[in-house]
């Protein structure tokens, strides 16, 4: 496997960025991969790689980048604030001009086939693949929110208001009980999908809580689940990016 740590230069700045591809048979069909709250760690970096040794070339940003390029998560009251004021910060249109930077990052890799993009988001970033779906139509082929927070907003630019736009096949992995992402919301982008004319597929999980794709999550770490979670995206990631392996 191959492996960088480099900066993607977007609109506001310079993004630090984890790469990962196989060494061989590229180009690769690319997985544009949204870090959750408590930020991009070698946790992520660990699932990254899983991503990548089936045949996949991996993006993973740091979307903290504006306010801090080396934020670790601490799981203490003062770190949860932190974490909290960088997650606040973020928008719809901050993590719209990321995307463009990362597929015309894309476009001139030789080991990455930018005609083939796919994306998945956890927790906070569930909302972000859906809207980058939408943003960028002829570019994601497909995209997964894995127990996303705020697919359903009051605002305007609500992913589940624009749902029509999106071209490519969306997956949405919910956990039971979630707090970030209760029933009555997942009911709203439901009725929502069922109306815009998307290729899509939601899924309860059952006995779950949110994070529990997450290894290093203690208490909330589903092992059955978390496979599950990845049969689902490798299978949506065949199917439409074409067999990496």
């Amino acid at each position: 496997m191959i492996e960088h740590h480099i900066d993607i230069k977007t609109a506001d700045g310079l993004m630090n960025t984890f790469i990962t591809h196989p060494e061989e048979s590229g180009p690769h069909p690319v997985v544009l991969f949204y870090m959750d709250a408590p930020g991009k760690r070698e946790e992520l970096h660990d699932m990254a790689r899983r991503i990548g040794t089936v045949g996949y070339y991996v993006v993973l940003p740091n979307l903290y980048y504006r306010q801090d390029r080396d934020f670790q998560m601490v799981w203490d009251e003062e770190g949860r604030k932190r974490m909290f004021d960088h997650m606040y910060q973020l928008t719809l249109p901050k993590i719209m001009r990321d995307t463009k930077a990362m597929l015309d990052y894309v476009r001139e890799q030789g080991a990455a086939d930018a005609d083939h993009v796919g994306a998945v988001g956890y927790c906070m970033s569930g909302p972000f693949v859906i809207a980058a779906a939408s943003e960028f139509p002829s570019d994601l082929k497909c995209a997964a929110s894995i127990y996303g927070a705020g697919l359903v907003t009051d605002r305007d630019d609500s992913p589940h208001l624009h749902l029509g736009t999106a071209k490519g096949e969306l997956y949405f992995a919910c956990a039971e009980t979630d707090q970030y992402a209760p029933r009555e919301a997942i009911a709203t982008l439901e009725s929502a999908l069922a109306t815009s004319g998307t290729n899509y597929r939601l899924e309860w999980y059952p006995g779950t809580h949110h994070g529990f794709a997450f290894p290093q999550r203690k208490g909330m770490y589903d092992k059955a689940a978390a496979e599950r979670h990845w049969e689902r995206l490798f299978a949506l990631f065949r199917r439409n990016l074409g067999d990496a392996a």
